[in-house]
């Protein structure tokens, strides 16, 4: 293999129902920083039927250039063609990066493809950027260290530790990235792009799953990752029906309610809401901790929301030392209290 043909940093441009998800926007504003270290260019390939009309979006969020691979085989996710279709725009054009979303569907096809491609891929990353591999080298052993490759980070062992990952030998070298951690560039309507429009050819074969009805769940769990303003409880809520007090000042608020690791471990509340390395990523404009002590698993999953308010009865807990705002004191006195307040200086506004 050659590696010096590989060039470009490249992002799979996930869409469901002929709408591109968010996480593409987010792996667009990510690929730029990569690309600016490179000095080289960012392509998003869209694949789906029916989609080219949402090729203008992914250049005005910062795509140089859109693969599009239109085909009915496409119009809905199977991992065999779409496998097929993007392990084919990696064999011609040769991208020296790929990302992919975390998601579902990301977590099926980033696997499928890299092996069809005979390259690594590095699952659920929180941090990407372009460096030395391996970090440090033996005195003496400078000429075995390789600039300029992709350095993947990654949660391990239940988020308890953090490791890096490269690709030194293969290309591409791929990752999989978590929802909600990358930050999407600001829209620029009308950015010019380049459109290309490629298509391998499908040919049904075993592999080809066939649907025989898609049947949408609704879920009654909202995405915190979408909240404005966020009340998290940790252990030292207490219990599960105490976190009646956090759903009444969410609900003053017009908030959500989150929680850390130990409370979904305690089966207080479900996965969907966790908060931190394990769960999800979260930036609201306001975040309550609420009995969390701040370990680095939970730190790593809302430490960038704006305005930060920790409560808590340990004066030294390591929340504190990211809070905007830090109470200390009992925290079944002060929400209550604190719920109270808020609701009638709302109330006064509405006179």
């Amino acid at each position: 293999m050659n590696l010096e043909e590989y060039k470009g940093v490249y992002i799979f441009a996930e869409q469901v129902d002929g709408k591109v998800s968010n996480i593409a926007y987010e792996l667009i504003g990510e690929a730029k920083n990569l690309a600016e270290a490179l000095k080289t260019d960012v392509t998003a390939v869209l694949i789906g039927s029916g989609v080219k009309g949402e090729a203008e979006k992914l250049g005005a969020y910062g795509a140089d250039r859109v693969i599009l691979v239109d085909d009915p085989e496409l119009k809905d996710y199977r991992t065999e063609p779409y496998t097929h279709a993007l392990a084919e725009v990696i064999n011609k054009y040769k991208p020296e990066i790929v990302l992919i979303g975390a998601t579902p569907i990301g977590r099926d096809l980033g696997p499928s493809t890299s092996a069809r491609v005979a390259t690594g891929l590095t699952a659920d990353c929180t941090k990407l950027e372009i460096g030395d591999f391996p970090l440090t080298v033996p005195a003496g052993k400078e000429d075995t260290q390789k600039h300029n490759q992709l350095l993947m980070t990654r949660p391990a062992f239940g988020g308890n530790t953090i490791a890096t990952i490269a690709c030194p030998n293969n290309r591409p070298q791929m990752a999989t990235v978590r929802p909600g951690v990358m930050q999407k560039r600001a829209k620029e309507d009308g950015r010019k792009f380049e459109l290309v429009e490629f298509n391998p050819g499908f040919t049904p074969n075993k592999r080809y799953v066939e649907i025989l009805e898609v049947v949408k769940k609704i879920s009654d769990t909202v995405d915190i990752m979408n909240a404005k303003i966020l009340v998290s409880g940790g252990r030292g809520v207490g219990s599960a029906e105490n976190f009646k007090i956090l759903d009444e000042l969410a609900e003053v608020l017009g908030g959500e309610v989150s929680c850390s690791r130990a409370v979904v471990d305690a089966g207080w509340k479900p996965q969907a809401l966790q908060v931190g390395q394990t769960g999800k990523t979260v930036r609201p404009q306001l975040y309550f901790a609420i009995g969390i002590s701040g370990a680095i698993q939970h730190l790593a999953g809302m430490e960038d929301s704006d305005l930060i308010i920790a409560i808590n009865k340990d004066e030294d807990a390591p929340i504190f030392d990211v809070a905007d705002i830090g109470i200390v004191g009992d925290l079944n006195q002060i929400v209550p209290a604190l719920t109270k307040q808020i609701a009638n200086y709302l109330a006064t506004k509405k006179q």
